[in-house]
C-alpha cells in the first residue's frame, strides 16, 4: 500500500504564495502518476495538476495554468506544488493523490487546507 502526507497549507493574502509537499511512502515503486486535487466548500472536487513519475509534461486544470506548479522528488518520494499569485477562488482543501498504470487516482492523502483572503 501507498500513502500520501500533505502539508504546507495555510492562510495567505489574494496575490500571495504557497507551496504543498505531499510525501510518500509505502510502495511507490507501484505508481505511475502524482496529482493534486482540491474541494471548495459546497462543491466537488476538482483536479487542479497531474504529473507522470517517469518524467512527461505535466498537466494542469485551466484555471491554475500559468499560477501553480507540479513537480516531484522522486528520490525524497515527494511531490510539491508550487502555487503563486493565490485568488480568493483557490480556496480548498487541497489533496495529493495517486494512481498505478492504467488505473484511476485511487490513494488519496487527507488533505491540507488553504485559504486565500480578498
Amino acid at each position: 500500500q501507498v500513502q500520501l502526507v500533505e502539508s504546507g497549507g495555510g492562510l495567505v493574502q489574494a496575490g500571495g504564495s504557497l507551496r504543498l509537499s505531499c510525501a510518500a511512502s509505502g510502495r511507490t515503486f507501484s505508481l505511475s502518476a502524482m496529482g493534486w486535487f482540491r474541494q471548495a466548500p459546497g462543491k466537488e472536487r476538482e483536479f487542479v495538476a497531474a504529473v507522470l513519475l517517469t518524467g512527461g509534461r505535466a498537466r494542469y486544470a485551466d484555471s491554475v495554468e500559468g499560477r501553480f506548479t507540479i513537480n516531484r522528488d522522486n528520490a525524497r518520494n515527494t511531490l510539491y506544488l508550487q502555487m503563486n499569485n493565490l485568488q480568493p477562488e483557490d480556496t480548498a482543501i487541497y489533496y495529493c493523490a495517486a494512481k498505478t498504470p492504467g488505473g484511476d487516482f485511487r490513494v488519496w492523502g487527507q488533505g491540507t487546507q488553504v485559504t486565500v483572503s480578498s
